[in-house]
């Protein structure tokens, strides 16, 4: 496992979220003041300085729920609010989206091209803000400063880290199935054409060398694909030309996202939920949250400005029945970890996450801009 898998994590699930977000206002008419409001709000708490220390200190990669748990904050640090269900959503799109481009960067290092790519999008979302955008920029330089001289090796051993995070999430999303890009089990379909990994040669050709090196044979053979060579590397530099698309912002045309939870999926969850097991890394994930969260310096909305709710789903019904359906053993809401040895750190995440408690907003006439997000909804 890689120590240095956290901050890439962190940052493509957040772009991807952004992505969403951003999508959603957009399509429920929200007024562009507010939308704006929204994404200055959560973009600047997920670029504080403090915060981003802590994310970069090399450490071990925890639950889906302990890093759903930041996510929860995150997504409630402005004016808008999300239910249960609409941020089940949520996450189930940004893990997905993020996976599906792992699993396609050509070479281990492109995870980092990926994470350019949501970097250079999320500075969009905030160009008339110069203070985020300080923000955002420190955070590409601190990128390049930490993974700019990692070997092929440390790549390859931060992509296996990432894929053994990702392994057991089979989510099916409507986009990736019309796509063709995604069997209705879940599972992604890998493509066999397109270019080749940057520095290396479409396949086709063998060649057998003797002791001394010299090449003494070719042979070819059919590979059944469409590759071709890559026409350039991506830039690693704070601007430039990525060459890879993964990662850019796919809901940049308006398209209806649904999800659906895999049987697959939702047998392994059960599994995961009757085992009676201790979990040894507990206490190691309470003080994780606790340092992460509490890195998270938020400024409190102004309560002289409504809130408003943000649905993911198409309608309220939508939301509600999606909200009772759920699998039990697949909520978010609560993470249990048994660490009583360490009351300090108890009694700073009890803090943290009291904070996470959101007052239901009192439901004024409901038009489908208060409604807003056809994904995501009130927590």
């Amino acid at each position: 496992m890689s120590v240095r898998t956290l901050p890439l994590l962190f940052l493509n699930l957040g772009g991807e979220m952004l992505y969403i977000l951003d999508q959603r206002l957009r399509a429920q008419n929200i007024p562009g003041d507010k939308a704006r409001k929204v994404l200055n709000d959560i973009i600047s708490t997920m670029f504080n300085r403090k915060f981003m220390e802590e994310l970069f200190k090399p450490q071990e990669l925890y639950s889906k729920k302990a890093l759903r748990t930041i996510y929860d904050r995150l997504a409630h640090t402005s004016i808008m609010r999300l239910n249960q269900a609409s941020m089940d959503k949520l996450y189930d799109l940004m893990t997905m989206a993020f996976k599906y481009q792992v699993l396609l960067c050509p070479r281990p290092k492109d995870v980092l091209l990926v994470t350019f790519n949501h970097l250079d999008a999320i500075k969009g979302f905030i160009r008339d803000s110069p203070t985020i955008l300080h923000q955002v920029d420190e955070t590409f330089r601190q990128l390049i400063e930490v993974y700019g001289a990692l070997s092929a090796g440390e790549f390859q051993l931060i992509r296996q880290t990432l894929l053994i995070f990702f392994q057991d999430l089979h989510i099916r999303v409507s986009i990736f199935l019309k796509d063709r890009v995604q069997n209705s089990n879940g599972r992604f379909v890998l493509p066999v054409s397109g270019p080749v990994p940057w520095g290396t040669e479409v396949p086709g050709l063998i060649r057998i060398f003797n002791n001394q090196g010299e090449e003494v044979k070719k042979i070819e053979f059919k590979h059944g694909g469409n590759y071709v060579t890559a026409p350039k590397e991506g830039s690693f530099e704070l601007y430039g030309d990525r060459v890879l698309k993964l990662g850019t912002n796919m809901y940049s045309a308006h398209r209806p996202v649904e999800t659906h939870m895999s049987g697959a999926s939702k047998n392994l969850a059960s599994k995961a939920q009757k085992s009676i097991a201790p979990n040894p890394l507990a206490k190691e994930e309470l003080n994780f949250l606790a340092r992460l969260m509490g890195g998270m310096e938020i400024k409190k909305p102004s309560g002289t400005e409504p809130g408003f709710r943000l649905n993911l789903f198409t309608t309220d019904e939508e939301e509600e029945h999606a909200a009772l359906t759920r699998p039990e053993e697949l909520s978010y809401e609560v993470i249990n970890i048994q660490a009583v040895q360490d009351q300090q750190r108890n009694e700073e995440l009890a803090r943290i996450m009291g904070e996470l408690e959101i007052t239901e907003q009192p439901r004024q006439s409901t038009s489908k801009g208060d409604d807003l997000l056809a994904m995501m909804d009130e927590l």
